[in-house]
């Protein structure tokens, strides 16, 4: 049966616990196959067993949002434009399979953002009024000048101003029979605290808790709004012509094919061509680099990018559903949807965790004094503190906070990750396999060697042969071509009529001047041109003639990326221990690369199904290994790519131009073509990992400790507010620093 696939926004979602609940409770609905929380980017992702289940599942869901979190907005999202149909203006049928992807409007993120800043005002204000009368309250106390009558109506005053929003909470939730939350923990721990006459303590449970509270708001805020500064790529509108008038319209509504204007300082609305005009583009949006790009007519341009001079005409190569823009806000904004095995172990343990510590706690109250005599309200005060110790705050956001900040810090360099899982596993990568061409190599061929023959220069040979290409498209032609134009050396352009092309062979044209070959060596052997060298080389030869004598031959090859050598090492420097090369090329062109690049692991000749046959066996090679527990990456651009890069533990598509296939089969995508950028995000998923694991451990521990210590009354209700709120700030910071 088809699995049809619906978003829901939980506008307003605070409380990573609480989305995990909520993930866990949806996902126990029968007409639900599987459902995923996006924390960070406060949606809900689910899979209905069946089409015919939309109608009644929206009013179910609601109910579960709203038993965790009463004041959260759930809103169905529509569906963004098909890539499938390819039409401007169609929409996605009901088919799900068509593989479309959903992502959040950028109105409702402005809004949340609002909301969060005038949630941070009233925090603080809260927070500064409770803690004025709190302070009053705690030193008359300590003066000693106050009696009881005084100080309990000011601690309670305080009491009330920090924690009513928390006592409602656990009230509200105890109704709906939700019982074990960090509201009901906190209310507890506190009230029991007033009753044994521990006032101050009570207040400064609330008072440290709000605290807490208003540094993972402003974390928060600070992540969700890297999402609205990413929406600020996506352009508004499209200018047209029509009726002789410039018109804006919304970019979804151009065909492909169409063209676009596009004027100074305004944004590229699609994909395309530059028809005509000049300009440079800044396209730091894209590609996280600061250098700008200059652009003509023919030139491919994505869309994003800045225009910052001049006007452009562009034809749409690219629906708006399927434009570079609309990929990156896609696959950044529905990242979190693919956690990471630390967040789905924190999620399933503090499932468990906080149930098991209340049931410790009253058992803590209760057994000593009823079986081994002793002051109860001593065992009372030992297990309020269990109970504020207990909290899991530190641990439920700081972990996805972390790996947010690591996926964000990725795409600021342009290194776009689909998920905190391949984050993780990035983290983990010991062996990487790459394509050669337009991975290591340009992808393009460029004339390497200009080799003349006696009594003839350098000049005149690439005169010959750039006039004898002066009507070819063919890549090696054009390489001619440019060779020449970039040593300025002119040629006149032959009339057609005496051009002839010999497919496979070459070309033969006759000038006023003379009679030119140029091709390889087989035209020039049946052509009768005598003293042809038999040259070994790992690229392509190019041999002209001019009036039956041999001029000289051009070597022509494609160019390992003047970056790759020295990326290759960063890779090894990382703990990358091997390193192999997979390509279609031919051999001996596949061991020049690789000696070139001291790579010794060459898998060459291979077919698309050949490729994926051989990463099926590294795979395979690796279960009965060492580097079982480790990753396999594989680095690739072309469409060929795709299912070697799907099959990989990691795929990593590498080039803003890299193929559509390639990019959706991708789990990570590297926006420029610089190679340095692999480096720099194995380095970023390694400080994330390293982040997240400390805060774990730092969590876990304190935690672990303070419990122990206070089950022997070695602490108090303040050594239980650090081990709760101090940690919880001091994770939350930690998780921050990922985004740097």
């Amino acid at each position: 049966m088809l699995e049809y696939e619906l978003l829901f926004e939980l506008q307003g979602l605070g409380c990573a616990n609480c989305a995990s609940k909520i993930e866990r409770k949806v996902n126990s609905l029968p007409e639900i196959s599987k459902s995923e929380v996006n924390f960070m980017n406060q949606s809900l992702r689910v899979q209905l067993t069946d089409k015919s289940l939309e109608a009644s599942i929206f009013g179910k869901i609601e109910v579960i949002v709203h038993s965790f979190e009463p004041d959260v907005i759930v809103r169905k999202l529509n569906r963004a434009a098909c890539p499938a149909n390819k039409g401007a203006e169609s929409k996605c049928d009901d088919d799900a399979s068509c593989g479309c992807a959903v992502s959040l409007p950028e109105d409702s993120i402005l809004t949340d953002s609002e909301r969060k800043e005038k949630e941070i005002r009233r925090l603080k204000f809260q927070i500064l009024l409770g803690a004025v009368i709190f302070a009053a309250a705690f030193i008359l106390d300590l003066s000693g000048g106050a009696s009881t009558v005084i100080l309990l109506p000011l601690y309670l005053i305080a009491y009330t101003i920090l924690g009513f929003p928390v006592l409602w909470r656990a009230l509200s939730n105890i109704v709906k029979g939700k019982i074990f939350d960090e509201n009901f923990l906190m209310a507890i721990a506190t009230i029991g605290a007033i009753a044994i006459s521990e006032w101050s303590e009570a207040v400064a449970v609330m008072l440290f808790y709000q605290v807490g509270e208003l540094f993972q708001t402003i974390a928060l805020h600070r992540s969700r709004r890297s999402i609205s500064e990413l929406m600020s790529i996506r352009p508004d509108y499209a200018n047209i012509q029509k009726d002789g008038k410039l018109i804006q319209v919304h970019p979804d509504t151009v065909q492909i094919g169409g063209h676009v204007i596009v004027k100074p300082g305004e944004k590229v609305p699609l994909d395309g061509i530059v028809v005509s005009g000049r300009s440079m583009l800044d396209t730091a949006a894209l590609t996280g680099e600061s250098v700008f790009r200059d652009v003509e007519a023919g030139d491919i341009i994505l869309s994003g990018c800045v225009n910052k001079d001049g006007v452009l005409t562009i034809e749409v190569t690219a629906s708006f559903g399927e434009s570079t823009v609309s990929r990156i806000i896609e696959m950044v904004t529905n990242a979190g949807s693919r956690k990471s095995k630390s967040e789905n172990l924190i999620t399933r343990f503090a499932a468990v965790y906080t149930p098991i510590v209340v049931v410790a706690a009253v058992l803590l109250a209760a057994v000593p004094p009823l079986f081994f005599g002793g002051d109860a309200s001593l065992w009372v005060y030992r297990a309020l503190s269990f109970l504020v110790v207990s909290c899991p705050c530190a641990l439920v956001i700081s972990v996805p906070l972390g790996y947010f900040g690591g996926i964000g810090a990725a795409s600021k360099r342009g290194i776009l990750v689909k998920g905190s899982n391949f984050l993780d596993a990035l983290a983990r990568a010991d062996s990487i396999v790459f394509d050669k061409t337009g991975t290591l190599t340009r992808g393009t061929f460029a004339v390497t060697k200009i080799v003349p023959a006696e009594g003839v220069s350098e000049e005149d040979l690439l005169r010959l042969a750039s006039t004898a290409e002066a009507y070819s498209d063919h890549p090696i032609a054009l390489s001619v071509r440019k060779a020449a134009q970039e040593r300025a050396i002119h040629s006149s352009l032959p009339d057609s009529s005496a051009y002839r092309e010999m497919a496979g062979r070459g070309v033969a044209v006759q000038t006023k001047e003379k009679d030119i070959l140029v091709g390889n060596r087989k035209l020039m052997l049946e052509s009768g041109i005598e003293k042809i060298p038999d040259v070994a080389t790992v690229g392509t030869l190019l041999y002209a003639a001019s009036d039956g004598r041999f001029a000289g031959y051009l070597e022509i090859a494609d160019q390992i990326k003047p970056e790759a050598l020295k990326v290759i090492q960063k890779l090894r420097d990382l703990h990358i221990n091997e390193i192999a090369l997979l390509t279609g090329d031919h051999a001996p062109a596949a061991d020049a690369a690789a000696r070139e690049l001291g790579i010794t692991d060459v898998f060459s000749e291979l077919l698309p199904a050949q490729k994926l046959d051989k990463m099926e066996e590294l795979i395979a090679a690796r279960k009965n290994s060492t580097s079982k527990d480790r990753t396999l990456i594989y680095v690739g651009d072309g469409i060929n790519d795709a299912p070697v890069l799907a099959r990989a533990d990691i795929g990593i598509a590498i080039g803003a131009m890299a193929s559509g296939a390639a990019i959706e089969a991708a789990d990570i995508v590297i926006m420029t073509d610089d190679l340095d950028a692999l480096p720099k995000a194995i380095r970023i998923a390694g400080k994330t990992r390293r982040i997240v694991t400390e805060n774990i451990i730092f969590a876990l521990s304190v935690k672990a400790l303070i419990l122990v210590l206070s089950a022997f009354g070695l602490t108090n209700l303040w050594f239980a507010i650090f081990a709760d709120v101090g940690v919880a700030v001091i994770a939350i910071v930690n998780a921050v620093r990922t985004g740097s």
